[in-house]
């Protein structure tokens, strides 16, 4: 990527905690951090609770008289099944080829102005092709840097946000605006872990004061800050895609299975014409879960075979899950594979036994009420 490395408004936090720090979509963000690791970041989040810097995501704002109905008009999903005060997962599609541009979240204000969250890579992108068909009235504002995400999950993610008097137990995918401290923070019941959690949008100058004060009130629930390894171990588990691997201009909606993401009564959105005959003809591979029966580990780019070496396949995704203590992965397949079928994966030159399988691989507890 093009240009300097750009920073979160929490990098002195994530070294002052001793992470390890790697270029992600663009940013330097930590992978882990030290006196934790993988491991324990990842524990904590399913029996505790994390806290991430997701600052990397994008902020797009698209703000005007009928900017929800335009939105509606480009993107995949149907914003008509939510109200204001609701967000819903969406796709932005190339028009031409169903492929996908990004996944991303839209948060719904009101019928004048949309919050989007794509991600770090994308959102130039998503905000380029926006503007580039907004109508007269409707502005398509980037505010990638002006706002930071912080993501509290885990079980425990309730008692750490009530200790700070912020809001919770709103419904899954909804959101209130509310003030820390005097800064405004829009607290939103989402996340990319499988567990209870909420995402927190913020401006980027009041991010370091929230920081702490939420690593003090989890303290005595056992939180730990968490970086963006344990982050892909969790969303691995839970079947969700990541966009440049599992989902990607070279692959559509329909291959990903993530059709219930598209608002297919829809008068119009980007990619429509395409996945309509896609939908109506069959795609020609789909996306499936992989688990180890021995202690092979799948990687992105490793090729799936059935017997005789017949090709059928590639890893999309693949991990060690602390979970269940074995290799799990994500794979586009041959759409004839059928769930429980033994597969053969290429790994290091030896051939490994996996079982196709439909995520997720753990049971998540992300859409608990209360």
């Amino acid at each position: 990527m093009a240009g300097p490395v750009a920073t979160s408004p929490l990098q002195a936090r994530h070294l002052g905690l001793g992470a390890k720090m790697a270029e992600f979509g663009g940013w330097s963000m930590p992978l882990e951090y030290a006196g934790g690791g993988v491991l324990r970041e990842h524990a904590a989040v399913r029996e505790a609770v994390g806290l991430f810097d997701v600052s990397h995501l994008g902020k797009v704002v698209v703000r005007g008289r009928g900017a929800a109905a335009f939105v509606n008009d480009c993107l995949t999903n149907d914003l008509g099944r939510i109200t204001p005060g609701q967000a819903q997962y969406t796709l932005c599609c190339d028009d031409a080829t169903g492929g996908c541009v990004d996944d991303l979240i839209a948060y719904l204000r009101n019928d004048d102005d949309v919050l989007l969250i794509p991600n770090a890579a994308n959102s130039d992108e998503v905000a380029r092709r926006l503007r580039d068909h907004a109508p007269k009235g409707v502005d398509v504002l980037d505010e990638h840097h002006d706002h930071a995400v912080l993501a509290v999950q885990g079980p425990a993610s309730d008692e750490t946000l009530t200790a700070l008097d912020l809001p919770v137990g709103h419904p899954y995918m909804s959101f209130v605006e509310e003030r820390h401290a005097a800064a405004p923070v829009v607290v939103c019941r989402t996340g990319y872990t499988g567990e209870r959690g909420y995402e927190l949008v913020l401006a980027a100058g009041a991010a370091p004061a929230l920081w702490d004060a939420i690593l003090a009130a989890g303290e005595p629930y056992g939180i730990r800050a968490a970086g963006l390894a344990a982050r892909d171990t969790l969303r691995t588990e839970m079947g969700y895609p990541l966009h440049g691997q599992d989902i990607s201009l070279d692959v559509t909606p329909i291959q990903a299975r993530l059709g219930w993401a598209v608002g297919w009564s829809k008068a119009r959105f980007w990619g429509q014409e395409h996945l309509q005959a896609e939908r109506k003809h069959g795609p020609r591979r789909l996306l499936h879960g992989l688990v180890a029966s021995g202690r092979g580990i799948a990687r992105p780019g490793m090729r799936v075979l059935l017997a005789a070496d017949l090709p059928v396949g590639v890893v999309t995704s693949g991990t060690f899950s602390p979970t269940l203590r074995k290799g799990i992965g994500l794979a586009l397949l041959d759409p004839a594979i059928e769930e429980g079928a033994e597969v053969s994966v290429e790994v290091r030159g030896r051939r490994e036994i996996f079982v196709v399988t439909r995520p997720p691989f753990v049971s998540p507890g992300v859409r608990e009420e209360g």
